[in-house]
């Protein structure tokens, strides 16, 4: 019976045992054999496997058959738990009904637990708590149940489990059956259809992951793209057992895929509705909130000919990942390449991986940046590229980006956490205790002091036990300047930073140091400068590489070797007007550690 489908999410902090259960749910309905199971089967990525942490959501269909002999479809979407992938589980609570909400008995509740439960409160989803890994000798199912039902004001009893021994999996299936709502069925109601993921094929083109809300999509029915206008016939539909499993139809209720023959990119828009051409529906869903990035960089390739590769690259990447965006750029010291939109440091780095290891590019990232917003002559404007703000002298505000982090961490680390806030120019707003060994800080600090190093150096601080989550609020005005470096003479655009006026003259000091060591010699001698307003603040020289003219001069007239040292000088005064300094990839990795 089609109401007989379960449309549910499994959610977490990062590390808390997730795609294990996944392993686990679909080992016991059958979905796959002993023989083609691996753990953390549904990370097919290989940077997933690598790191050990979620990127993708990922969709499975699994069958099961109970002991009274009735069936069920389960449609299960695993989600990403790293703060810089919300988006990604937004998205997947939209197409469920519930939401499997995981907590680590040994960590307890965590700062990405806290924000998930409250995208599963809003999106009206029914929350079924679980508390995993309850075999470590280390678990305290007593203390993490407390924190679940004061922190989270979740009462309801949870489901004891140990993905890794197997226990509690039959009371989780029972639960999905008993208490998530079954999926709504308007089958007679024309298509509406909601696209929350899609991928690239090489041999299909691209493929949308559907939520069938009203009506049917069959193979060969002519489908229309609602928020494009673009019309296509479905070549195929199905679900995802794993591998992609071919079916008649997919019908209301159901999770599933569609093949369109779709080559052009930009006829897919996340969010949008798929309905029938010739019977459209006139609900269409209101489509996810657009997601605005908060980290910028640019990203070039090291070789000119590989722009075109990167371009494509990149527009096949945004398939996957609709929080990701791009626009052309010049620059001088590095020529054409891309400024691009992440979500966070971290959704930048994997952008990067998968952009050297998919499509074998060989690419250089400059600083990441946040947006500005600055009065300039009366009027506001918005910048997102560090080399294009105007002189300080002619701002008359700044305001920067500021977000609300949620620190969580045992309370014998918590002089050390509060140290390294209060270096990142951070105002503590709450301090509050969970339990007697658990304490939660919120601070509100700007964007730019925690997109590089931030959460490396909170790792450090509390010995890898702090976990960190941050939400957006409104900027605020501050006192920062612009950053310029100058080498021989020019002003090189991809190391010029916006920070803040206090540490200016310690951060110019590292990066001149840092590039003098980096930079190789040259024939003439090469300054490096750092500079705010034209006023010089910080300089190094990279001497010149010698040649021993005297070397032929034996005995003589002094007036003879005085001659040959003034020729040299001229010969090396012109160079350093004509001559290119070459700057390797290493001086631009250099900026990106500045700030940790």
């Amino acid at each position: 019976m089609m109401s007989n489908i379960r449309n549910f999410c499994i959610i977490a902090h990062i590390d808390h045992g997730k795609s294990t259960i996944a392993d686990r749910l679909l080992e016991y309905t059958g979905t796959i054999s002993q023989r083609e199971m691996k753990d953390q089967i549904l990370d097919g990525m290989e940077l997933e496997r690598e790191r050990g942490i979620t990127i993708k959501a990922k969709a499975v269909r699994m069958s099961y058959i109970t002991k009274n002999g009735e069936k069920y479809i389960f449609n299960l979407i695993d989600t990403p738990g790293h703060v810089d992938f919300t988006y990604e589980v937004s998205r997947a609570l939209a197409a469920c009904e519930g939401a499997i909400l995981v907590v680590d008995a040994t960590q307890g509740v965590e700062a990405q637990t806290f924000a998930n439960t409250i995208l599963a409160k809003d999106a009206k989803l029914e929350i079924i708590p679980v508390i995993n890994k309850i075999d470590l000798p280390t678990a305290d199912i007593e203390g993490t149940y407390e924190q679940i039902k004061e922190g989270l004001g979740i009462t309801i009893p949870p489901i004891l489990v140990s993905a890794k021994e197997g226990i509690g999996t039959s009371e989780i299936i029972d639960s999905v059956i008993l208490k998530i709502p079954p999926a709504e069925v308007l089958k007679e109601k024309p298509l509406s259809a909601l696209i929350f993921d899609s991928f690239y094929d090489s041999y299909r083109g691209v493929v949308v992951m559907i939520r069938v809300f009203c009506g049917k999509v069959r193979k060969g029915m002519r489908i229309k793209f609602m928020a494009s206008n673009a019309e296509h016939e479905a070549l195929e539909v199905g679900c995802m057992k794993i591998k992609m499993t071919e079916l008649d139809e997919l019908s209301s209720g159901e999770v599933g895929y569609v093949v369109s023959g779709v080559k052009d990119i930009h006829d897919i828009k996340i969010g949008d509705t798929i309905t029938e051409s010739m019977n459209p529906t006139k609900y269409y869903h209101k489509g996810y909130k657009e997601i605005n990035p908060f980290v910028f960089a640019g990203l070039y390739p090291t070789s000119a000919s590989e722009y075109s590769s990167l371009k494509i690259a990149l527009e096949k990447l945004r398939l996957s990942d609709s929080s990701l965006v791009f626009s052309q750029e010049v620059s001088v010291a590095l020529g054409f390449g891309f400024r691009c939109g992440f979500l966070g440091s971290l959704h930048l780095d994997i952008v990067r991986e998968r952009l050297e290891r998919e499509f074998g590019l060989n690419i250089l990232v400059t600083a990441p940046n946040v947006i500005y917003k600055i009065k300039y002559k009366g009027k506001f404007v918005t910048i997102d590229n560090p080399s294009k703000f105007p002189n300080t002298s002619n701002i008359e505000e700044i305001w920067e980006p500021y977000v609300k982090t949620t620190i969580i961490c045992p309370i014998g680390f918590l002089g050390s956490v509060l140290d390294l806030c209060q270096k990142r120019r951070g105002k503590q707003v709450l301090i509050k205790y969970i339990d007697a060994k658990t304490i939660i800080l919120k601070y509100h600090m700007p964007l730019a002091e925690i997109i590089v190093g931030f959460y490396d150096a909170l790792k450090s601080v509390s010995k890898g036990y702090a976990s960190f989550d941050y939400e957006h609020i409104d900027s605020q005005l501050g006192d920062l300047v612009k950053l310029e470096v100058v080498i021989n003479a020019k002003v090189v655009d991809a190391f010029t930073t916006i920070i803040c006026k206090n540490e200016a003259q310690s951060r110019a000091r590292y990066l001149t140091e840092k590039l003098k060591c980096i930079i190789p010699k040259h024939m003439f001698e090469v300054p490096i400068q750092a500079m705010i307003n034209n006023r010089i603040i910080a300089r190094e020289t990279i001497s010149a590489v010698r040649k021993d003219v005297l070397a032929k001069c034996y005995g003589g007239d002094i007036t003879r070797k005085r001659k040959l040292l003034e020729k040299q000088k001229k010969g090396k005064r012109k160079m350093r007007m004509f001559g290119k300094v070459e700057i390797p990839s290493e001086a631009f990795v250099a900026v990106l550690k500045m700030s940790e």
